[in-house]
């Protein structure tokens, strides 16, 4: 099968460098797929599920906000955070998820209440993907 380059780094470091077959995500006007020979694109990323097909397996991950270029066949995913599933700490996650609620409804003005809700869907998010079959 057909594939590009893909490279998900963060400040964290680099997530993921090689050859995928396909990447689904969530960009701030709703999912985009990136098959080999896509259209040139960049494009703002918000929270949401990352799909992956390597190899012809699936690999799920949580990105959190960023930016997707995408030009020939090279395809780069800078996300401002990113987990795989697997790197998911259930426990953690929840624990985060209620804290991050807590700080939702004591936010007082605006830029709080514009963050704690980030910061809320990030949690939600890595709570779902992580309890997903």
């Amino acid at each position: 099968m057909a594939t590009f380059n893909l490279k998900i780094f963060s400040p964290y470091g680099v997530h993921y460098e090689g050859a995928a077959e396909a990447i689904t995500l969530r960009t701030v006007t709703g999912d985009v797929s990136i098959w080999p020979n896509h259209s040139n694109t960049v494009t703002a990323l918000d929270v949401g599920r990352c799909t992956v097909v390597i190899d012809g397996e699936k690999r799920i991950g949580v990105c959190n906000r960023g930016l997707l270029n995408v030009t020939k066949n090279d395809v780069q995913v800078l996300a401002a955070t990113f987990e795989w599933k697997e790197d998911i700490d259930l426990e953690r996650a929840q624990q985060q998820l209620e804290r991050r609620k807590k700080e939702l409804a004591d936010a007082k003005d605006e830029k709080s209440i514009a963050r704690a809700k980030i910061r809320v869907k990030r949690e939600l998010m890595r709570v779902q993907v992580k309890t997903e079959n």
